[in-house]
């Protein structure tokens, strides 16, 4: 994991940790039964680190341009409170929720790795793109990391996000 200066200085301050879902918290695959029904997978490390994340008290949300029944079961699972499926528009839903939160850009990490996600990344004070991200995700980010979507690229920013927040007095 690069750890250089400036990105502990961006990861040490976020608050909020946005995620994409086909490609970031599963390996992109679409998997189909008979009767049409989506099937994901999802890393059990990846989901380990939004539970360790939500502990030290940063806030977690899902903005997908897809809808699955399987992601809301599973973030439920994790404690995320923030899901958001069948979006059109990222930037438009991650401004809402910044607004709900009372939170802005310079308070946020986004995980990205498809064109649809430019806007989010463009806006956070951490983008990240995943290893197998498409060539121009990967430009705009400020970290890239060693992991591939669903395969525990999320656990990987989630350990990088909490290794560079700042110690409190409780933690010295």
């Amino acid at each position: 994991m690069n750890s250089s200066t400036p990105l502990l200085e961006r990861a040490g301050q976020i608050r909020l940790l946005v995620l994409d879902v086909d490609g970031v918290l599963t390996d992109g695959r679409l998997y189909f039964t008979a009767e049409g029904e989506v099937l994901k997978a999802f890393h059990v490390r990846d989901g380990a680190g939004i539970v360790q994340l939500r502990n030290a008290g940063i806030e977690v949300a899902v903005i997908s341009g897809r809808n699955s029944a399987a992601v809301n079961t599973r973030m439920r699972e994790l404690g995320v409170m923030h899901v958001h499926q069948g979006i059109n528009d990222k930037q438009q839903a991650l401004n809402t929720l910044l607004n709900t939160l009372n939170l802005s850009g310079n308070d946020i990490a986004c995980i990205g790795d498809d064109t649809p996600d430019l806007p989010m990344l463009k806006m956070a004070r951490l983008a990240v793109a995943v290893a197998d991200a498409h060539p121009t995700v990967r430009a705009a980010a400020h970290y890239i990391t060693q992991l591939a979507g669903g395969l525990g690229a999320v656990r990987e920013v989630c350990d990088l996000i909490l290794q560079a927040r700042p110690l409190t007095a409780g933690d010295r």
